[in-house]
C-alpha cells in the first residue's frame, strides 16, 4: 500500500493569531522562486519586494538579510513577481518546525538568529507537539 503524505497546511504553521486583519498583509514576492508555506522572508530595501531571507547580505537584495515576515501560503513566483499573504506583525505564535529558511541559513545559530529577528516584531516561533 502506498504511503500518502499530506502537504503542510496553515494550521501546521499558525498556532495563534490575535487579529488577522492587523497581523497580515499582502506583499509582492520577488520573481525566481517557489515560496513554500512558512517561508521566512526579508524585505529588499530598494524595491520593497520580499524574498527568502538569506544568512548574509546579497548584492542587489540589500535589506533582505533581516527576517521580517513569514509567508502564510505557498506561492509560485518562478516566472514573475507574485502576490503572497504574510504574517507581518504580532502577536502571532508559529510552529518552529514549520518555518522554511533560505538555503544559506543552514546552521542552527543562523536559524536561531532568524527566529530572534521574527520575535522582535512579535512573530514568536515555538516548538509544538
Amino acid at each position: 500500500m502506498p504511503v500518502l503524505i499530506a502537504p503542510s497546511t496553515l494550521g501546521d504553521l499558525l498556532k495563534f493569531e490575535l487579529n488577522a486583519s492587523f497581523n497580515r498583509e499582502a506583499v509582492t514576492l520577488k520573481a525566481g522562486s517557489i515560496y513554500p508555506l512558512g517561508a521566512v522572508l526579508g524585505r529588499i530595501t530598494a524595491s520593497g519586494k520580499y524574498r527568502l531571507s538569506p544568512a548574509a547580505e546579497v548584492v542587489g537584495d540589500e535589506g533582505a538579510e533581516v527576517a521580517v515576515a513569514v509567508l502564510l501560503e505557498a506561492v509560485n513566483a518562478t516566472a514573475s513577481d507574485a502576490t503572497g499573504l504574510i504574517a507581518a506583525r504580532g502577536p502571532v505564535i508559529l510552529s518552529e518546525g514549520a518555518l522554511v529558511f533560505d538555503a544559506s541559513v543552514d546552521q542552527p545559530a543562523e536559524q536561531n538568529a532568524k527566529t530572534a529577528q521574527l520575535a522582535a516584531i512579535g512573530l514568536v516561533a515555538r516548538a509544538t507537539v
